[in-house]
Protein backbone atom coordinates (compact mmCIF):
# COMPACT_ATOMS: atom_id res chain seq x y z
CA UNK A 1 0.00 0.00 0.00
CA UNK A 2 1.62 3.74 -0.68
CA UNK A 3 2.54 5.49 2.34
CA UNK A 4 -0.18 8.57 3.26
CA UNK A 5 1.27 11.72 5.01
CA UNK A 6 -1.17 12.70 8.04
CA UNK A 7 -3.56 15.32 7.02
CA UNK A 8 -5.28 18.40 8.92
CA UNK A 9 -6.40 21.34 7.79
CA UNK A 10 -3.67 23.35 9.35
CA UNK A 11 -0.76 21.41 7.24
CA UNK A 12 -3.35 20.83 4.06
CA UNK A 13 -5.69 24.13 3.10
CA UNK A 14 -8.25 23.32 0.95
CA UNK A 15 -7.62 23.67 -2.92
CA UNK A 16 -10.06 24.42 -5.67
CA UNK A 17 -9.78 22.05 -8.10
CA UNK A 18 -9.22 23.18 -11.70
CA UNK A 19 -12.22 21.86 -14.60
CA UNK A 20 -10.88 22.64 -17.75
CA UNK A 21 -11.13 21.04 -20.99
CA UNK A 22 -8.20 18.70 -22.30
CA UNK A 23 -6.92 21.47 -25.08
CA UNK A 24 -6.92 24.02 -22.47
CA UNK A 25 -5.22 21.92 -19.90
CA UNK A 26 -2.60 21.56 -22.12
CA UNK A 27 -1.90 24.66 -23.02
CA UNK A 28 -1.56 26.28 -19.46
CA UNK A 29 0.55 23.14 -18.94
CA UNK A 30 3.24 23.91 -21.80
CA UNK A 31 3.22 28.13 -20.55
CA UNK A 32 3.91 26.39 -16.91
CA UNK A 33 6.47 24.32 -18.42
CA UNK A 34 8.03 27.68 -20.23
CA UNK A 35 8.64 28.83 -17.34
CA UNK A 36 10.82 26.10 -15.70
CA UNK A 37 12.54 25.91 -19.18
CA UNK A 38 13.75 29.85 -19.02
CA UNK A 39 14.42 29.27 -15.14
CA UNK A 40 17.04 26.76 -15.65
CA UNK A 41 17.89 27.71 -19.11
CA UNK A 42 19.03 30.70 -17.47
CA UNK A 43 21.00 28.89 -14.79
CA UNK A 44 23.07 26.73 -17.52
CA UNK A 45 23.79 29.20 -20.13
CA UNK A 46 25.78 31.41 -17.98
CA UNK A 47 28.63 29.28 -17.20
CA UNK A 48 29.75 29.17 -20.45
CA UNK A 49 29.76 32.84 -20.28
CA UNK A 50 31.92 33.28 -17.60
CA UNK A 51 35.60 33.51 -19.19
CA UNK A 52 33.95 36.36 -21.11
CA UNK A 53 32.48 38.42 -18.16
CA UNK A 54 35.56 37.98 -16.35
CA UNK A 55 37.83 39.48 -18.83
CA UNK A 56 35.21 42.53 -19.87
CA UNK A 57 34.42 43.16 -16.24
CA UNK A 58 37.86 42.25 -14.66
CA UNK A 59 35.83 40.19 -12.40
CA UNK A 60 37.79 37.90 -10.05
CA UNK A 61 36.83 34.20 -8.95
CA UNK A 62 34.91 34.80 -6.23
CA UNK A 63 32.59 37.27 -7.95
CA UNK A 64 32.10 34.82 -11.03
CA UNK A 65 31.26 32.29 -8.46
CA UNK A 66 28.70 34.56 -7.28
CA UNK A 67 27.48 35.39 -10.68
CA UNK A 68 26.07 31.78 -10.84
CA UNK A 69 25.64 30.67 -7.01
CA UNK A 70 24.32 34.25 -6.22
CA UNK A 71 21.95 33.18 -8.48
CA UNK A 72 21.19 29.82 -6.65
CA UNK A 73 21.14 31.00 -3.40
CA UNK A 74 18.23 33.60 -3.57
CA UNK A 75 16.22 31.29 -6.14
CA UNK A 76 16.73 28.97 -3.10
CA UNK A 77 15.87 31.38 -0.24
CA UNK A 78 12.20 32.15 -2.05
CA UNK A 79 10.92 28.67 -3.10
CA UNK A 80 9.73 27.40 -0.07
CA UNK A 81 7.80 30.57 0.82
CA UNK A 82 6.60 30.91 -2.42
CA UNK A 83 5.38 27.15 -2.66
CA UNK A 84 3.69 27.78 0.25
CA UNK A 85 1.82 31.20 -0.84
CA UNK A 86 0.85 29.83 -3.81
CA UNK A 87 -1.11 26.49 -2.42
CA UNK A 88 -2.34 29.24 -0.25
CA UNK A 89 -3.77 31.76 -2.88
CA UNK A 90 -3.45 32.21 -6.89
CA UNK A 91 -0.41 30.38 -9.08
CA UNK A 92 -1.33 32.91 -11.56
CA UNK A 93 -0.94 36.46 -9.90
CA UNK A 94 2.69 34.60 -8.80
CA UNK A 95 3.63 33.52 -11.91
CA UNK A 96 3.48 37.10 -13.41
CA UNK A 97 5.27 38.78 -10.65
CA UNK A 98 8.06 36.14 -10.71
CA UNK A 99 7.73 36.54 -14.82
CA UNK A 100 7.53 40.41 -14.21
CA UNK A 101 10.33 40.71 -11.96
CA UNK A 102 12.87 38.09 -14.15
CA UNK A 103 11.97 40.55 -17.36
CA UNK A 104 13.28 43.79 -15.20
CA UNK A 105 16.25 41.89 -14.12
CA UNK A 106 17.42 40.68 -17.20
CA UNK A 107 17.12 44.01 -18.31
CA UNK A 108 19.75 45.09 -15.55
CA UNK A 109 21.90 42.30 -16.58
CA UNK A 110 22.37 42.97 -19.79
CA UNK A 111 23.39 46.80 -18.81
CA UNK A 112 25.46 46.15 -16.17
CA UNK A 113 28.04 48.27 -16.41
CA UNK A 114 30.28 46.66 -13.45
CA UNK A 115 30.46 43.37 -11.56
CA UNK A 116 28.48 45.45 -8.44
CA UNK A 117 25.64 45.41 -10.53
CA UNK A 118 25.28 42.87 -12.31
CA UNK A 119 25.71 40.81 -8.89
CA UNK A 120 23.12 42.50 -7.19
CA UNK A 121 20.75 42.33 -10.58
CA UNK A 122 21.82 38.49 -10.45
CA UNK A 123 20.51 37.93 -7.02
CA UNK A 124 17.12 39.55 -7.53
CA UNK A 125 16.67 37.57 -11.11
CA UNK A 126 17.40 34.70 -8.57
CA UNK A 127 14.82 36.11 -6.42
CA UNK A 128 12.24 35.99 -9.28
CA UNK A 129 12.83 32.35 -10.63
CA UNK A 130 12.44 31.44 -6.69
CA UNK A 131 8.99 32.95 -6.88
CA UNK A 132 7.72 31.27 -10.26
CA UNK A 133 9.39 27.65 -10.30
CA UNK A 134 6.97 26.26 -7.51
CA UNK A 135 4.13 27.77 -9.21
CA UNK A 136 5.30 24.96 -12.61
CA UNK A 137 4.75 21.76 -10.17
CA UNK A 138 1.72 22.83 -8.24
CA UNK A 139 0.62 23.89 -11.23
CA UNK A 140 0.80 20.14 -13.23
CA UNK A 141 -0.26 18.22 -9.60
CA UNK A 142 -3.58 20.41 -9.43
CA UNK A 143 -4.33 20.05 -13.82
CA UNK A 144 -2.98 16.46 -14.04
CA UNK A 145 -4.08 12.81 -12.12
CA UNK A 146 -2.75 9.54 -12.46
CA UNK A 147 -1.17 8.26 -15.37
CA UNK A 148 -1.96 11.81 -17.26
CA UNK A 149 0.62 12.91 -14.43
CA UNK A 150 3.29 10.66 -15.21
CA UNK A 151 3.19 12.04 -19.05
CA UNK A 152 3.04 15.60 -17.89
CA UNK A 153 6.08 15.28 -15.64
CA UNK A 154 7.82 12.75 -18.24
CA UNK A 155 7.25 15.96 -20.71
CA UNK A 156 8.76 18.91 -17.77
CA UNK A 157 11.78 16.59 -17.53
CA UNK A 158 12.56 16.41 -21.31
CA UNK A 159 11.83 20.26 -21.08
CA UNK A 160 13.93 20.52 -18.07
CA UNK A 161 16.64 18.45 -19.82
CA UNK A 162 16.87 20.08 -23.11
CA UNK A 163 17.11 23.58 -21.31
CA UNK A 164 19.68 22.38 -18.80
CA UNK A 165 22.30 20.81 -21.74
CA UNK A 166 21.38 23.08 -24.40
CA UNK A 167 22.04 25.62 -22.05
CA UNK A 168 25.81 25.92 -22.85
CA UNK A 169 25.28 25.75 -26.58
CA UNK A 170 23.43 28.36 -26.81
CA UNK A 171 25.17 30.59 -24.34
CA UNK A 172 28.47 30.15 -26.59
CA UNK A 173 26.46 30.58 -29.76
CA UNK A 174 25.23 34.38 -28.61
CA UNK A 175 28.86 34.93 -27.11
CA UNK A 176 30.15 34.07 -30.92
CA UNK A 177 27.16 36.60 -32.26
CA UNK A 178 28.02 39.32 -30.00
CA UNK A 179 31.93 38.76 -29.65
CA UNK A 180 34.45 38.79 -26.62
CA UNK A 181 33.52 41.99 -25.25
CA UNK A 182 29.95 41.83 -25.25
CA UNK A 183 28.31 38.73 -25.84
CA UNK A 184 27.47 37.87 -22.41
CA UNK A 185 25.08 41.03 -22.83
CA UNK A 186 23.48 38.95 -25.28
CA UNK A 187 22.62 36.00 -22.82
CA UNK A 188 20.63 38.54 -21.07
CA UNK A 189 19.29 40.24 -23.66
CA UNK A 190 17.43 37.26 -25.36
CA UNK A 191 15.49 37.17 -21.93
CA UNK A 192 13.67 39.85 -22.77
CA UNK A 193 11.25 39.01 -25.90
CA UNK A 194 11.48 35.61 -24.36
CA UNK A 195 9.36 36.48 -21.14
CA UNK A 196 7.78 39.34 -22.38
CA UNK A 197 5.85 36.73 -24.87
CA UNK A 198 5.30 34.22 -21.76
CA UNK A 199 3.40 36.93 -19.59
CA UNK A 200 1.07 37.68 -22.44
CA UNK A 201 0.49 34.17 -22.78
CA UNK A 202 0.36 33.45 -18.89
CA UNK A 203 -1.72 35.91 -18.41
CA UNK A 204 -4.22 34.53 -21.29
CA UNK A 205 -3.65 31.46 -20.72
CA UNK A 206 -3.45 29.85 -16.97
CA UNK A 207 -6.05 29.38 -14.97
CA UNK A 208 -7.20 31.02 -11.85
CA UNK A 209 -6.21 28.72 -9.22
CA UNK A 210 -6.99 31.23 -6.65
CA UNK A 211 -7.86 29.93 -3.14
CA UNK A 212 -11.32 31.64 -1.74
CA UNK A 213 -10.89 31.94 2.09
CA UNK A 214 -11.74 33.55 4.90
CA UNK A 215 -9.15 32.77 7.08
CA UNK A 216 -6.28 35.53 6.91
CA UNK A 217 -3.30 34.87 4.62
CA UNK A 218 -0.65 32.77 7.13
CA UNK A 219 2.79 32.43 5.92
CA UNK A 220 4.51 32.23 9.14
CA UNK A 221 6.96 34.98 8.94
CA UNK A 222 9.03 33.33 12.00
CA UNK A 223 9.48 29.93 10.33
CA UNK A 224 10.75 32.29 7.43
CA UNK A 225 13.15 33.94 8.48
CA UNK A 226 14.31 30.95 10.46
CA UNK A 227 14.46 28.93 7.24
CA UNK A 228 16.29 32.13 5.54
CA UNK A 229 18.49 31.96 7.96
CA UNK A 230 19.14 28.66 8.39
CA UNK A 231 19.83 28.43 4.29
CA UNK A 232 21.81 31.02 3.64
CA UNK A 233 24.37 29.86 6.74
CA UNK A 234 24.26 26.55 4.43
CA UNK A 235 25.49 27.73 1.48
CA UNK A 236 27.31 30.96 2.54
CA UNK A 237 30.92 28.55 2.57
CA UNK A 238 29.91 26.63 -0.65
CA UNK A 239 29.29 30.47 -2.36
CA UNK A 240 32.90 31.85 -1.70
CA UNK A 241 34.98 28.34 -1.64
CA UNK A 242 37.08 29.28 -5.10
CA UNK A 243 39.99 26.96 -4.51
CA UNK A 244 42.33 29.75 -4.27
CA UNK A 245 44.93 29.46 -1.54
CA UNK A 246 43.50 33.09 -0.38
CA UNK A 247 40.03 31.35 0.26
CA UNK A 248 38.87 32.20 4.60
CA UNK A 249 38.43 28.91 6.09
CA UNK A 250 36.61 30.22 9.21
CA UNK A 251 33.61 30.14 6.75
CA UNK A 252 33.03 26.77 7.36
CA UNK A 253 32.17 27.95 10.80
CA UNK A 254 28.72 28.78 8.91
CA UNK A 255 27.38 25.16 8.35
CA UNK A 256 27.75 25.17 12.67
CA UNK A 257 25.43 28.36 12.29
CA UNK A 258 22.93 26.40 9.57
CA UNK A 259 22.41 23.20 11.90
CA UNK A 260 21.46 25.36 15.15
CA UNK A 261 19.07 27.29 12.88
CA UNK A 262 17.50 24.09 11.30
CA UNK A 263 16.94 22.82 14.89
CA UNK A 264 15.38 25.89 15.82
CA UNK A 265 12.98 26.13 12.29
CA UNK A 266 11.96 22.56 13.08
CA UNK A 267 11.29 23.42 16.79
CA UNK A 268 9.34 26.43 15.84
CA UNK A 269 7.38 24.68 12.66
CA UNK A 270 6.25 22.17 15.32
CA UNK A 271 5.06 24.34 17.78
CA UNK A 272 3.12 26.43 15.52
CA UNK A 273 1.81 23.35 13.82
CA UNK A 274 0.77 22.52 17.42
CA UNK A 275 -1.75 26.09 17.62
CA UNK A 276 -3.70 25.47 14.00
CA UNK A 277 -1.66 27.75 12.17
CA UNK A 278 -0.23 26.85 8.69
CA UNK A 279 3.35 25.91 8.88
CA UNK A 280 6.04 27.09 6.67
CA UNK A 281 6.81 23.62 6.18
CA UNK A 282 4.54 20.68 6.44
CA UNK A 283 7.01 18.29 8.20
CA UNK A 284 4.09 15.49 7.60
CA UNK A 285 5.35 15.05 4.01
CA UNK A 286 8.58 13.66 4.92
CA UNK A 287 7.26 10.66 6.53
CA UNK A 288 6.40 9.80 2.93
CA UNK A 289 9.26 7.28 1.97
CA UNK A 290 8.31 8.20 -1.78
CA UNK A 291 8.86 11.60 -1.16
CA UNK A 292 11.73 11.61 1.07
CA UNK A 293 13.37 9.43 -1.07
CA UNK A 294 13.06 11.46 -4.15
CA UNK A 295 14.22 14.47 -2.59
CA UNK A 296 17.60 13.29 -1.48
CA UNK A 297 18.14 11.42 -4.88
CA UNK A 298 17.47 14.83 -6.83
CA UNK A 299 19.33 16.61 -4.07
CA UNK A 300 22.36 14.27 -4.87
CA UNK A 301 21.78 14.37 -8.55
CA UNK A 302 21.45 17.58 -9.09
CA UNK A 303 24.76 18.18 -6.82
CA UNK A 304 26.69 16.28 -9.47
CA UNK A 305 25.16 17.22 -13.41
CA UNK A 306 25.33 20.68 -13.33
CA UNK A 307 28.94 20.41 -11.63
CA UNK A 308 30.01 18.34 -14.76
CA UNK A 309 28.80 20.15 -17.24
CA UNK A 310 30.50 23.20 -15.62
CA UNK A 311 33.53 21.10 -15.80
CA UNK A 312 33.44 20.20 -19.46
CA UNK A 313 32.84 24.04 -20.55
CA UNK A 314 36.13 24.95 -18.78
CA UNK A 315 38.19 21.83 -19.77
CA UNK A 316 37.49 22.27 -22.99
CA UNK A 317 37.91 26.02 -23.41
CA UNK A 318 40.81 26.16 -20.91
CA UNK A 319 42.43 23.18 -21.85
CA UNK A 320 41.90 22.39 -25.68
CA UNK A 321 41.39 26.44 -26.28
CA UNK A 322 38.28 25.94 -28.06
CA UNK A 323 35.78 28.63 -28.32
CA UNK A 324 32.75 28.67 -26.29
CA UNK A 325 30.33 27.69 -28.92
CA UNK A 326 31.91 24.58 -29.81
CA UNK A 327 32.58 23.99 -25.83
CA UNK A 328 29.04 24.18 -25.29
CA UNK A 329 27.66 22.12 -28.55
CA UNK A 330 29.45 19.31 -27.17
CA UNK A 331 26.27 18.82 -24.53
CA UNK A 332 23.94 18.93 -27.73
CA UNK A 333 23.55 14.83 -27.55
CA UNK A 334 22.80 15.03 -23.62
CA UNK A 335 19.62 17.72 -24.75
CA UNK A 336 18.11 15.42 -27.52
CA UNK A 337 18.53 11.95 -26.02
CA UNK A 338 17.04 13.01 -22.18
CA UNK A 339 14.54 14.72 -23.99
CA UNK A 340 13.58 11.37 -25.84
CA UNK A 341 14.49 9.50 -22.45
CA UNK A 342 12.67 11.48 -20.63
CA UNK A 343 9.31 10.75 -22.62
CA UNK A 344 10.21 7.27 -22.70
CA UNK A 345 10.33 7.65 -18.81
CA UNK A 346 7.21 9.27 -18.21
CA UNK A 347 5.39 6.93 -19.73
CA UNK A 348 7.30 4.05 -18.14
CA UNK A 349 7.56 4.87 -14.25
CA UNK A 350 4.02 4.03 -13.22
CA UNK A 351 4.74 0.80 -14.24
CA UNK A 352 8.55 0.20 -13.88
CA UNK A 353 8.65 2.98 -10.50
CA UNK A 354 12.08 3.39 -8.82
CA UNK A 355 14.06 0.59 -10.29
CA UNK A 356 13.91 2.51 -13.80
CA UNK A 357 15.37 5.64 -11.92
CA UNK A 358 18.19 3.35 -10.87
CA UNK A 359 19.31 2.29 -13.82
CA UNK A 360 19.06 5.66 -15.06
CA UNK A 361 21.80 6.66 -12.06
CA UNK A 362 23.55 3.60 -12.68
CA UNK A 363 24.06 5.10 -17.07
CA UNK A 364 25.58 8.20 -15.11
CA UNK A 365 27.65 6.89 -13.24
CA UNK A 366 29.17 5.18 -16.27
CA UNK A 367 28.97 8.26 -17.70
CA UNK A 368 30.78 10.57 -15.63
CA UNK A 369 33.63 8.15 -15.86
CA UNK A 370 33.82 7.61 -19.24
CA UNK A 371 34.20 11.59 -19.82
CA UNK A 372 37.35 11.66 -17.95
CA UNK A 373 38.92 8.10 -19.52
CA UNK A 374 37.97 10.43 -22.77
CA UNK A 375 39.66 13.31 -21.27
CA UNK A 376 42.37 12.12 -20.47
CA UNK A 377 43.82 8.89 -22.76
CA UNK A 378 42.10 10.69 -26.22
CA UNK A 379 44.29 13.05 -28.84
CA UNK A 380 42.98 16.59 -27.70
CA UNK A 381 41.56 16.84 -31.83
CA UNK A 382 39.10 13.68 -30.94
CA UNK A 383 38.71 14.79 -27.02
CA UNK A 384 35.65 17.07 -27.88
CA UNK A 385 33.78 14.49 -30.11
CA UNK A 386 34.51 11.61 -28.35
CA UNK A 387 32.90 13.56 -25.13
CA UNK A 388 30.03 14.76 -27.08
CA UNK A 389 29.34 10.32 -27.51
CA UNK A 390 29.22 10.08 -24.25
CA UNK A 391 27.22 13.03 -23.20
CA UNK A 392 24.51 11.26 -25.66
CA UNK A 393 24.63 7.79 -23.45
CA UNK A 394 24.68 10.24 -19.99
CA UNK A 395 21.29 12.48 -21.86
CA UNK A 396 19.17 8.79 -22.38
CA UNK A 397 20.40 7.76 -18.84
CA UNK A 398 19.47 11.21 -17.25
CA UNK A 399 15.92 11.09 -18.85
CA UNK A 400 15.60 8.25 -16.59
CA UNK A 401 16.51 9.75 -13.71
CA UNK A 402 14.94 13.19 -13.58
CA UNK A 403 11.16 12.69 -14.99
CA UNK A 404 10.46 9.61 -13.41
CA UNK A 405 11.74 10.43 -9.90
CA UNK A 406 9.77 13.97 -10.20
CA UNK A 407 7.19 11.40 -10.29
CA UNK A 408 7.71 9.55 -7.83
CA UNK A 409 8.34 11.96 -5.19
CA UNK A 410 4.90 13.40 -5.46
CA UNK A 411 2.98 10.48 -6.49
CA UNK A 412 1.51 10.32 -2.74
CA UNK A 413 1.82 14.41 -1.99
CA UNK A 414 -2.01 15.94 -1.49
CA UNK A 415 -2.63 18.67 -4.67
CA UNK A 416 -3.10 21.18 -1.91
CA UNK A 417 0.53 20.72 -0.90
CA UNK A 418 1.84 20.50 -4.23
CA UNK A 419 3.15 23.81 -4.33
CA UNK A 420 5.49 23.97 -1.20
CA UNK A 421 6.80 20.23 -1.43
CA UNK A 422 7.67 20.59 -5.14
CA UNK A 423 9.35 23.63 -3.63
CA UNK A 424 11.67 21.40 -1.23
CA UNK A 425 12.80 19.29 -4.14
CA UNK A 426 13.20 22.00 -6.06
CA UNK A 427 15.43 23.39 -3.00
CA UNK A 428 17.26 20.01 -2.98
CA UNK A 429 18.25 20.65 -6.06
CA UNK A 430 19.21 24.15 -6.12
CA UNK A 431 21.55 23.41 -2.85
CA UNK A 432 22.71 20.73 -4.51
CA UNK A 433 23.75 22.64 -7.71
CA UNK A 434 25.24 25.34 -5.30
CA UNK A 435 27.55 22.71 -3.24
CA UNK A 436 28.56 20.33 -5.59
CA UNK A 437 29.54 23.26 -7.81
CA UNK A 438 31.59 24.54 -5.71
CA UNK A 439 33.21 21.47 -4.38
CA UNK A 440 34.12 20.40 -7.90
CA UNK A 441 35.26 24.55 -8.74
CA UNK A 442 37.23 24.57 -5.69
CA UNK A 443 39.35 21.32 -6.64
CA UNK A 444 39.58 22.02 -10.62
CA UNK A 445 41.22 25.92 -9.87
CA UNK A 446 43.09 24.21 -6.46
CA UNK A 447 45.08 21.87 -9.04
CA UNK A 448 45.46 24.93 -11.59
CA UNK A 449 46.84 27.00 -8.64
CA UNK A 450 49.35 23.97 -7.79
CA UNK A 451 50.52 22.80 -10.64
CA UNK A 452 50.45 25.62 -13.16
CA UNK A 453 54.11 26.95 -12.10
CA UNK A 454 55.58 23.32 -13.25
CA UNK A 455 53.01 21.63 -15.55
CA UNK A 456 52.29 22.29 -19.33
CA UNK A 457 49.01 23.96 -19.63
CA UNK A 458 47.28 21.19 -21.37
CA UNK A 459 48.78 19.00 -18.30
CA UNK A 460 47.51 20.94 -16.05
CA UNK A 461 43.70 21.08 -17.03
CA UNK A 462 43.69 17.50 -17.44
CA UNK A 463 44.24 16.92 -14.12
CA UNK A 464 42.09 19.86 -13.12
CA UNK A 465 39.10 18.38 -14.59
CA UNK A 466 40.17 15.03 -13.23
CA UNK A 467 40.21 16.01 -9.77
CA UNK A 468 36.73 18.33 -10.02
CA UNK A 469 34.75 15.20 -11.82
CA UNK A 470 35.68 13.40 -8.20
CA UNK A 471 32.78 14.96 -6.89
CA UNK A 472 30.16 14.30 -9.68
CA UNK A 473 31.23 10.82 -9.02
CA UNK A 474 30.83 10.58 -5.23
CA UNK A 475 27.02 12.61 -5.48
CA UNK A 476 26.56 9.98 -7.85
CA UNK A 477 27.54 7.68 -5.89
CA UNK A 478 25.33 8.76 -2.94
CA UNK A 479 21.81 9.34 -5.03
CA UNK A 480 22.71 5.44 -6.38
CA UNK A 481 23.14 4.84 -2.68
CA UNK A 482 19.26 6.15 -1.91
CA UNK A 483 18.05 4.31 -4.59
CA UNK A 484 19.12 1.05 -3.94
CA UNK A 485 18.51 1.13 -0.53
CA UNK A 486 14.62 2.59 -0.96
CA UNK A 487 14.42 -0.70 -2.99
CA UNK A 488 15.14 -2.81 -0.35
CA UNK A 489 13.27 -0.98 1.74
CA UNK A 490 10.42 -1.69 -0.12
CA UNK A 491 11.14 -5.38 -0.84
CA UNK A 492 11.53 -5.65 2.87
CA UNK A 493 7.85 -4.32 3.93
CA UNK A 494 6.13 -5.90 0.70
CA UNK A 495 5.32 -2.75 -1.12
CA UNK A 496 3.54 -3.60 -3.92
CA UNK A 497 3.50 0.39 -5.09
CA UNK A 498 6.67 1.65 -7.75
Amino acid sequence: MPDHAPSSNAAHPPTRDIVLSPKHRWRAYWVAVSVAALTILDLTKVNVALPSIESALNAGPTELQLVVSGYILTFGLVLVPAGRLGDLRSRRVLFLVGLSLFLVTSLVCALAPNTTVLLVARLLQGVAAGIQMPQVLGLVQQLFQGKERGRAFGLFGATVGIATAFGPTLGGLLIALGGDADGWRLIFWINIPLVAIVIVLAAWLLPNTRTKSRRRLDLDPVGVLLFALTILALMWPFLFTTGSPDDDPRRWWFLVASVVFAAIFVFWERRYADLGRTPLMPFSIFSLSSYRNGVLISTAYFSAIPAMFLLGTLFLQGGLGLEPVFAGMVTIGFAVASAWSSWIGGNLVARLGRPLVVWGIVGMVATAGGLVLVALFTPPEWTPWAMAGVMVVGGFAGGLVISPNQTLMLADIPVSSGGVAGSVGQLGQRIGTAVGTAIALALFYATIYREQADVDTVVVYHDAYASGMITVGIFLALALLVGVADLAGRARSGSQTP
